[in-house]
């Protein structure tokens, strides 16, 4: 039977538009339960509100996301994937404390078009905030960090090439960095200012700290400090 020419690209344009029609109703939950969470908290935000405020059904819900604890980090998900093409595309030549920080400061500075076909960046800082602020998202994101400080120090370790359960340096660099990052995030998370540019700015302040804080005697009170006890 022969085909006809005329029809033959019809299949993959259909499904190419049922592909888009997914992605846009994902993405509708997906901001609908960050604005929820946000705007009322995340306990008191149901799956049926969810639904309801995209009009679809609860079964169209679960298609897309386990739970609410799953659509609460969908974006950080994101994000951290953006992080991990950023480290990747480190320079060689950089070592691994300069390769994360550059990596992270990347991320910071392309947030806004790499979120931008999803949820609008102010949005996801505050749900960021949210899961500062909620024990129960808390505790998800403290697990969560786990597995990201190791997902670290084995791409670290690729880079140096070295094996990460023969040498302890790429843990260790990655414990720093990581251990950084949850200070910065919980800081940042009780301050005024949520933006973009304040968690920056925090970030790149305390990662130039890791080196003189690890480095310095510690047993030496800054001269400054001997200055006032005296």
């Amino acid at each position: 039977m022969k085909t006809d020419e005329r029809t033959a690209p019809a299949a993959p344009a259909v499904a190419g538009l049922r592909e888009r029609k997914k992605r846009r109703t994902r993405d509708a939950l997906l901001r609908a339960a960050l604005l929820l969470f946000v705007s009322q908290g995340y306990d008191a935000t149901t799956v049926d509100e969810i639904t309801d405020t995209v009009h679809v059904s609860q079964r169209t819900f679960f298609r897309y996301f386990a739970n609410k604890e799953e659509v609460a980090f969908a974006v950080q998900d994101l994000v951290e994937s953006h992080f991990f093409a950023e480290l990747q595309a480190r320079p060689a030549a950089e070592g691994p404390l300069e390769a994360m920080r550059g990596a992270v400061l990347a991320t910071w500075d392309t947030l806004e078009q790499a979120l931008c076909d999803v949820v609008p960046v102010d949005l996801y800082m505050r749900s960021y905030q949210l899961i500062e602020s909620t024990p129960a998202l808390l505790a998800v994101h403290l697990r969560r960090s786990t597995g990201l400080e190791e997902r670290i120090s084995r791409l670290i370790a690729v880079r140096e090439g070295l094996d990460a359960d023969a040498d302890p340096r790429p843990r260790v660099a990655a414990a720093a960095f990581c251990g950084v990052m949850r200070v910065t995030g919980r800081l940042w998370g009780r301050g005024e200012d949520t933006s973009v540019a304040a968690i920056r700015r925090m970030t790149e302040a305390y990662l130039d700290q890791i080196g003189p804080a690890l480095a310095g005697d510690w047993r030496r009170a800054p001269a400054e400090g001997r200055g006032r006890a005296g």
